[in-house]
């Protein structure tokens, strides 16, 4: 609240101090010379003329004084509100309801494991290669469930014209035997909230939800957001069992590492050359099925236009996010803190024998760079295979498939 409190009192100084300086620029352009002001019995006039001149002098200031301190004080108060006038919840879980089926999209492919029995009907959709659609990807195989993958088109985006939520990835859940359908946004809540549901057997996804408001406000440039609430946090109902409250915490730190730091050495480190861009952008090609999915002229489009915007981009990341000169060096950085916390704790996995949600967000976002060059430097000049190679493993083969299995029906 400081903060908010200060930047109006400094708009309104900044204000002053400018009408300031014009009313002496005004001044001086009616002829009210410096060392009129400073030596008035320099210019030879009678006393009269020099009181005449410093009333006149005096108003002209005042007035000055006056209309800054009117200006300073109306766009200070503006601009307060602005920064805190948050807009309301429009409700508790609401956002989420989709109240009309959503147009029909052939999928992609579509994933299909037999020992989901939760009778969910999952729809993804999202980017092949986009670090957060790679986590949810990740999330999804380790336990086992079954789903349709939508992949958006980047050019078009007709996928998504459907809805208001515009941003990939989103999760459309059809319950059995029911109308209801929801959808997810954001990768972390996403996770947050299929976690919940499995280890909450006492509540089911319509209450879930609720535990993830939206708030909409705007910042402090004035640019609307939206922000979910509680996305990092499980809603277990009771403690789960072999889990303290340290390990819990932990893993929520790391969950929001990935998302606040790890993600942001990737872009300028796969398009750090513009070779290297388009080297990105056709594996990118190749892994996501652009021919298959994509007119021709939208796939080069993609590929040459996308990989030199790309590099542009990747340049101004690197300065908004402080890399070193040599973003690799800042890529292997990050990697080696991850590695070094997990060397700490001693186990194969940050999770112990099997993974838990940090393992599944670093290794989710780490695919999404796998068939690059500089992941290839990564391995190359960090520890990461061994555990990555661990990672990729069990989640192909759905190493969480049980827990899937066991919650059964989602009624």
């Amino acid at each position: 609240m400081l903060a908010y409190a200060r930047r109006p009192l400094y708009s309104f100084s900044q204000n002053v101090l400018a009408v300031s300086r014009n009313t002496v620029s005004t001044c001086r352009n009616h002829g009210f010379r410096g060392q009129f002001l400073l030596r008035p019995a320099s210019t030879g006039k009678t006393a009269s003329d020099k009181a005449s001149a410093w009333k006149k002098y005096g108003k002209l200031l005042g007035v000055g004084f006056g209309v800054g301190a009117c200006v300073g004080a109306y766009y200070s108060y503006e601009h307060y509100k602005k920064i805190s006038t948050p807009v309301s919840n429009p409700s508790e879980g609401g956002e989420y309801v989709l109240k009309e089926i959503p147009p029909y999209f052939k999928p992609a492919r579509s994933i299909q494991v037999p020992t989901d029995t939760t009778g969910l009907k999952l729809t993804l959709y999202q980017y092949q290669t986009c670090p957060f659609c790679c986590k949810v990807r990740a999330f999804l195989d380790f336990y086992g469930f079954s789903y349709d993958v939508i992949e958006v088109n980047s050019v078009t985006r007709s996928q998504t014209k459907w809805t208001d939520y515009r941003k990939v990835p989103f999760l459309v859940i059809k319950f059995p035997n029911s109308e209801r359908i929801l959808q997810l946004k954001d990768s972390t809540m996403i996770i947050s909230v299929l976690q919940s549901f499995l280890h909450n057997k006492s509540e089911n996804m319509d209450n879930l939800v609720k535990c993830y408001p939206t708030l909409n406000y705007t910042d402090e440039e004035g640019d609307k957001r939206v922000e979910i609430m509680n996305r990092y946090f499980l809603m277990y109902g009771q403690h789960p069992p072999g889990r303290t409250k340290e390990d819990i915490v932990e893993e929520r730190k790391w969950r929001k590492w990935v998302d606040d730091v790890l993600v942001h050495v990737l872009s300028p480190n796969v398009y750090r050359t513009p070779s290297e861009a388009l080297q990105a952008f056709q594996w990118f090609s190749k892994v996501g099925g652009w021919e298959e999915h994509f007119a021709t002229w939208e796939r080069l489009l993609v590929i040459y236009a996308g990989a030199a915007a790309m590099y542009i981009i990747g340049k101004n990341l690197k300065r908004r996010h402080q890399l070193q000169d040599d973003v690799r060096q800042s890529f292997y950085e990050q990697v080696n803190v991850w590695l070094k916390a997990l060397k700490k704790k001693g186990t194969k996995f940050m999770g112990g024998n099997t993974p838990n949600l940090s393992d599944l967000a670093v290794y989710g976002v780490l695919t999404a760079v796998e068939g690059c060059d500089a992941f290839q430097d990564v391995k190359s000049n960090t520890n990461i295979s061994r555990w990555f190679e661990n990672m990729s493993e069990i989640v192909k083969q759905h190493g969480g498939a049980t827990v899937v299995s066991e919650r059964g029906s989602a009624a």
